[in-house]
């Protein structure tokens, strides 16, 4: 008794049996809380959004603005008016044609990318089809990381590209889902613009330009915070953006006010940022500045002096609000504005139920292996079958370290981890019974089947596991739960198909002194 305890304390497969312990008693501790399930397994909601293709023209040409505003001033051209961005098309007017003719070939030559015409003394800038495919591109994988920087403290939430403009958004057993919908809605795109005008109804600031606003201007609503509209004030502002939320840096719940009580948002730009900031502020002393965010005016203070790159956003918020501000600022604005186009809802009853469904599944197949192996294989079936098990528990063990997310095809992928670990014992056991029946020994039969089968195996494995990378790359959602089950279980197969079930062969060998393999 006290030789075969020896054996196995100095046997190599005591090493597997202390880390099946150690796997077993890991999954058993933290398990639960670090294997996560996917939508399909436990429910929640599908949110596809779908990005403003119009709104990233715009964002696009109003940044354009600047730069071709300040290379006519640099040339000394007097406009007619201000630059106006209408229709998806940036227009500068001019006092004659030729003027218009002048800065087209102007503006050409400093960015090639874009599409000039001139209609008598206006100069138009358009955006042709391919460049507007690319900067959608952009806008939509510049969202996609946005909206995974506000959630970054909710794993669970698994954000996706779909198609060339929409954006899947996945919420399995969030705990307040309103509450991420309504992150996940905030643009939270900030401008700082100059007021032109302002009325206590927009009724009445319509009547002041008999119902035709000045070119270039545009009607926007102060924040309301649940007044009726009758109290609230309207404002006229330029469609043209100085200085936008792109540029900032920084941004805190702070207290300011002058009793230094009000909750408000300290903000930072960065160096771009301050220098805009401070050149809109410096020459417009005595003007309102409106803070305009997500389209509402969230206050319009008085230009005092001029302001660097620092300053507070106040509108009588709570300290949860400006908190969510905060945050939703320091994440950055949308690149462009998003609509909900579809919501779906799974209920937990469908996911337990494929739960349950894949659970029994797995069991099903190594039963059936186990008969399997049995009646072809005898003994060493039996072995064949406790290395899947072990198989089993090491995928599940590097699922848990990786926080991995388990969703229904991750289960397939399961299943087909147990039949690809089969496959590779039977490769292993049939040259075992050729070098038998070619007159080798047990142990080194068990040798060279491993030797033999083993470039076989890692080939099929490899091409596999490749396979199963472009999934995991190119899918989405439960696509990647399958490919990444898919390829933990090529490692954990090839771990135990080639290292523990050899070393389970040698043990069985070492402390039986057998004469005849079963198999």
């Amino acid at each position: 008794m006290n030789q075969s305890i020896e054996k196995v304390l100095s046997s190599g497969f005591s090493l597997w049996v202390l880390l099946a312990a150690a796997m077993c008693g890991y999954l058993y501790q933290y398990g639960h809380k670090n294997i996560r399930f996917g939508i399909d397994l436990v429910g929640g909601t599908y949110i596809t959004l779908e990005v403003q293709e119009d709104d990233v023209v715009k964002n696009y040409l109003n940044d354009k603005v600047r730069d071709f505003e300040s290379l006519i001033k640099v040339s000394k051209i007097e406009m007619d008016g201000s630059p106006v961005i209408a229709d998806n098309a940036l227009q500068f007017k001019f006092h004659s044609a030729t003027t218009a003719q002048e800065v087209e070939s102007m503006l050409r030559s400093e960015d090639r990318k874009l599409r000039y015409t001139t209609d008598g003394s206006t100069v138009k800038v358009t955006i042709p089809g391919t460049e507007s495919s690319r900067l959608l591109g952009e806008a939509v994988e510049g969202n996609i990381d946005i909206l995974r920087s506000r959630f970054e403290s909710l794993s669970e939430i698994h954000i996706s590209k779909q198609g060339d403009k929409q954006i899947v958004v996945e919420l399995p057993d969030v705990k307040d889902p309103r509450e991420a919908k309504t992150m996940i809605g905030k643009s939270a795109v900030l401008d700082f613009k100059l007021v032109e005008d302002t009325a206590g109804s927009k009724e009445a600031l319509l009547n002041k330009y008999d119902h035709e606003i000045p070119e270039g201007t545009v009607v926007v609503p102060g924040h309301r915070r649940g007044r009726n509209d009758d109290d609230s004030t309207y404002y006229l502002l330029p469609t043209y953006t100085p200085v936008s939320g792109n540029y900032l840096k920084h941004a805190k719940v702070d207290f300011g006010g002058e009793l230094k009580r009000d909750v408000v948002v300290a903000f930072e730009f960065d160096k771009e940022g301050g220098k805009r900031f401070h050149e809109l502020t410096s020459e417009n002393v005595g003007k309102r500045l409106a803070i305009v965010l997500d389209g509402e005016v969230i206050s319009a203070p008085t230009i005092n002096q001029a302001i660097g790159s620092s300053g507070q956003i106040q509108g009588n918020f709570t300290t949860e609000e400006a908190r969510t501000l905060s945050k939703l600022l320091k994440s950055g604005s949308f690149k462009a504005k998003v609509a909900f186009i579809e919501e779906r809802q799974i209920g937990p009853t469908l996911g337990q139920e494929s739960i349950n469904q894949g659970l029994l599944s797995c069991l099903i197949g190594l039963a059936l292996l186990l008969l399997f192996g049995v009646f072809y294989y005898r003994l060493s079936g039996i072995f064949s079958f406790v290395t899947l098990v072990y198989n089993l528990i090491l995928l599940m063990m590097l699922m848990a370290i990786m926080r991995a997310t388990l969703t229904l095809p991750g289960i397939a992928g399961m299943v087909l981890t147990i039949g690809m670990a089969i496959d590779s014992s039977i490769l292993i056991y049939e040259r075992i019974k050729e070098a038998l029946k070619d007159g080798m020994g047990i142990s080194a039969a068990i040798e060279d089947g491993f030797s033999d089968a083993m470039w076989v195996i890692i080939d099929s494995n490899i091409t596999t596991f490749i396979v199963a990378a472009v999934l995991y790359y190119f899918g989405t959602g439960p696509i990647q739960g399958f490919a990444v089950t898919m390829m933990l279980g090529i490692i954990t197969t090839l771990i135990t198909g080639l290292f523990f079930l050899k070393s389970l062969f040698k043990f069985y060998i070492k402390t039986t002194h057998i004469q005849k393999l079963s198999i």
